[in-house]
């Protein structure tokens, strides 16, 4: 006998997993990236068109799949259609890979949550060479921040030729991590359910204080301004809409599974179009919420590093010039220049190497995402504070939990279809295959912790997810409308939530969503041959800057099998149910 598929506890328990899945670092790290590359303010208005006509309907739809078949990723699709169990694996595959790689940003963020206790910070200031004799050479040619992140932390290889040695301090940070995981996943839902309401609202709480405090710091105001000045010009631009649309799409988590999952310990009544819509404005609210608070932080750097410029060019000056200690300010700097250039020409032309073109407008427009954003422009403005290490244990348990919320959407996204799986069950406890996984997880995940671990973790992040999702999502959409069947879709929404949708939802669904979805799709493959050679970012100690270099063969060969590896799931599950009923219908007929 079938056990009794188990719930959450209440319809909010289902509503903070959701939120503490679809909330996480994406809308701290990628979003006010875009804000600044796309228009400040004006890019709101593609990302909210796109929470219309993309974000929701495809968000509600995978709920209500989930919902009404009670299974995974893979049972639920194959119950729709035997065709379509490839579609459950891929999703299965995404999450997989994108498991491997991202519970080492965990890592990172436990990494950093331990040094910030120490008082000073350990990337306020560069450490001292061997000697002691001065500071790092490597340091001096960089920062502080980026010298405790490429070389203290990552201790980074100067390509993906050199694998280098594993760090210990990593691994033992990864391997910590998985066990946190591990003990958030335990006892299924029941951990899970409680776990989500510390990992959906502590992060907002920890924002709320750097809200109020971001506010407060000198040149705030600066950064507020640059994002909401709306660059309509940008509307024109089509990557601008490219980016909202992708931006929706992978924030709220489609196509990896994790929703269905979710969904699928509801009770068959619950209303999940009304959670639905609240799942993705609490989504794209916070995004627009995480940005102003970065806008904050980011103008009080920009005004720091831009007053400490100025400073350096007056201190620089008044002592070529001998001039009288605050007779030059930054208010008259741009005239007394212009008068020392005349007065001594030669000596200034001398000098002129050496000072430097100081501009808030070119501090502001340093755009920074991803890890970038997290673990060196936060640092930065982070020792700049009063009390730093409060506000840097603040900001690195909010990364955490911004982790930890999404791991456990992506382990439920694997673990969900095993556990459903009969064959498994019988043999193996939940627990023991929820070890398993995150065992299996980790030992693959310590790649990353090697010196060239984190051109990996890049691969990883840009490319074993990206086309697949929106294939996986086009084909669910597809499958949902014209296999499974719109009006048969329909009536278990009425006997669900007791209606049926309306016109919206069915337009977006059957056309809108579809059409873009292709449309993004058609975009990133054009890209990617229009690009040409692939390319990554390597650090380079002797400069102390990033440096772009060509993938080698090695690594395109891994990009195409993480590619591939999940997208053919696809048609192979389809080929292999269609040869396997070919085979029973020929073995009938010979019994017969």
């Amino acid at each position: 006998m079938e056990k009794p598929r188990p719930l959450w506890d209440n319809p909010l328990q289902f509503v903070f997993a959701c939120i503490s899945y679809a909330v996480g670092l994406g809308n701290v790290w990628r979003f006010p990236y875009l804000c600044q590359m796309y228009g400040g303010g004006g890019f709101l208005i593609p990302y909210f068109i796109m929470l219309v006509v993309e974000g929701m309907p495809l968000l509600y739809l995978e709920l209500a799949v989930g919902q009404r078949m009670r299974r995974g990723s893979i049972g639920a699709w194959k119950t729709i259609s035997p065709y379509l169990c490839g579609v459950g694996i891929a999703s299965v595959v995404v999450s997989f890979f994108l498991s491997m790689y991202y519970n080492v940003i965990n890592a990172w963020a436990f990494w950093y949550l331990f040094h910030s206790f120490q008082d000073p910070l350990p990337w306020a200031s560069c450490p001292l060479n061997g000697n002691r004799t001065g500071y790092e050479a490597e340091c001096t040619r960089t920062t502080p921040t980026q010298y405790f992140w490429y070389r203290t932390t990552l201790n980074i290889a100067p390509s993906l030729e050199v694998s280098g040695g594993l760090q210990w301090e990593q691994a033992l940070c990864l391997i910590l991590a998985w066990l946190l995981v591990y003990l958030c996943i335990l006892r299924g839902t029941q951990a899970t359910g409680k776990v989500v309401y510390v990992t959906a609202s502590l992060p907002y709480c920890v924002m709320l204080i750097y809200l109020i405090r971001g506010l407060t710091l000198h040149g705030a105001v600066n950064g507020l301004v640059y994002m909401f000045t709306p660059k309509l010009e940008q509307l024109a631009n089509p990557k601008a809409w490219i980016s909202a649309a992708t931006q929706i799409f992978f924030s709220l988590g489609l196509g990896f599974g994790s929703l269905i999952a979710f969904a699928s310990y509801n009770d068959p009544s619950n209303n999940c179009e009304r959670h639905a819509v609240v799942v993705s404005l609490i989504n794209s609210t916070t995004s627009v919420f995480a940005s102003i608070v970065t806008f904050s932080i980011y103008g009080f750097k920009a005004t720091f590093n831009y007053e400490s410029c100025i400073n350096k060019v007056i201190l620089l000056l008044t002592n070529a010039f001998d001039l009288e200690e605050g007779s030059l300010t930054a208010e008259n700097l741009g005239a007394a220049q212009g008068h020392l250039a005349a007065a001594w020409p030669a000596e200034y032309a001398a000098l002129l190497p050496r000072l430097r073109n100081c501009s808030l407008e070119e501090e502001l427009d340093t755009a920074v995402q991803g890890t970038g954003l997290a673990f060196i422009v936060y640092s930065e403005a982070i020792k700049n504070m009063e009390v730093p290490q409060l506000y840097s244990v603040l900001y690195f348990a909010m990364l955490l939990m911004l982790g930890i919320g999404s791991m456990l959407g992506n382990t439920a996204a694997i673990l969900t279809p095993l556990t459903d799986s009969r064959f498994i069950a019988a043999r193996l406890p939940k627990e023991a295959i929820s070890g398993i996984v995150c065992l299996i997880n980790c030992i693959i995940g310590l790649t990353f912790t090697l010196e060239a671990g984190n051109y990996w973790f890049d691969i990883f992040n840009d490319y074993a997810a990206t086309l697949s999702l929106l294939l996986i999502v086009l084909v669910e959409t597809v499958a949902v409308c014209y296999v499974y069947g719109i009006r048969r879709f329909e009536k278990d929404l009425h006997k669900m939530i007791g209606h049926k949708p309306s016109w919206y939802w069915k337009i977006m669904w059957a056309f809108a969503s579809p059409l873009l979805i292709i449309s993004l799709f058609i975009f990133y493959v054009t890209d990617y041959i229009l690009t040409g050679t692939l390319q990554y970012q390597a650090w380079d100690a002797t400069q102390g800057q990033l440096v772009t270099k060509d993938y080698p063969s090695h690594a395109l060969a891994v990009i195409g099998l993480l590619v591939a590896a999940s997208t053919m799931c696809i048609p192979l599950g389809a080929l292999l149910t269609f040869i396997r009923r070919k085979l029973k219908r020929k073995n009938l007929s010979t019994v017969a």
